[in-house]
C-alpha cells in the first residue's frame, strides 16, 4: 500500500518545480490586475473609481511588484512586500472596515486578501521556481564564476 502511494508520487514530484513557476506566474498576474484596475481604472470598476491614497499605494505596490512576479525577478522579495500588504489589506480593509472588528472571512470579504497572504508567504520562502528571471540570472552568474577556474586548470 505504501509502495504504490510511493510509485504515484514520484513522477508527480518531476512536475513540482515548474508547477511552482506557474503558481508564481497566476498570482503576479492575479495581483498585477488589481494594480491595473486601481491605478489606470481599467477595466472600470466601481469599487475603485475615487479610490483613497493608501489604496492607491496599495495598487501601486501590486502594479509593480506583481509585474515583478510575473516575469520571476526579484520574487523572493516581491512575494514578501506582497504578502505583508495583503495581510495589512486584511485588516485594514476588511476586519475594521466597519469600525466594528468583523474576523470571519466570510462576513468581512476579506477571503482573497488572506489566500493572496499565505500565498506570497510561501513564494517568499520557495522562491520563483525554475522558469524565472531569478534562475536565469542565478545560472548565468554561476556559469561566470565557474568559468575561471576552468581556465585555470586547462593551463
Amino acid at each position: 500500500m505504501v509502495e504504490s502511494a510511493m510509485n504515484v508520487d514520484r513522477p508527480a514530484a518531476s512536475f513540482q518545480p515548474y508547477l511552482l513557476s506557474l503558481f508564481r506566474f497566476i498570482t503576479g498576474l492575479l495581483l498585477f490586475q488589481y494594480g491595473v484596475a486601481k491605478i489606470f481604472k481599467f477595466p472600470e470598476l466601481a469599487y475603485f473609481a475615487n479610490i483613497p491614497p493608501l489604496i492607491q499605494a496599495a495598487g501601486w505596490l501590486e502594479l509593480v511588484l506583481g509585474a515583478l512576479l510575473m516575469i520571476g525577478m526579484l520574487s523572493r522579495m516581491s512575494a514578501f512586500i506582497l504578502s505583508g500588504e495583503m495581510a495589512f489589506a486584511y485588516f485594514l480593509g476588511h476586519v475594521l472596515k466597519t469600525g466594528e472588528p468583523v474576523l470571519l472571512p466570510l462576513n468581512n470579504g476579506g477571503t482573497a486578501a488572506i489566500l493572496f497572504c499565505f500565498a506570497c508567504l510561501y513564494l517568499a520562502v520557495a522562491g520563483g521556481g525554475p522558469t524565472s528571471v531569478d534562475t536565469a540570472i542565478g545560472r548565468q552568474r554561476a556559469s561566470r564564476d565557474e568559468e575561471p577556474q576552468f581556465r585555470q586548470a586547462a593551463e
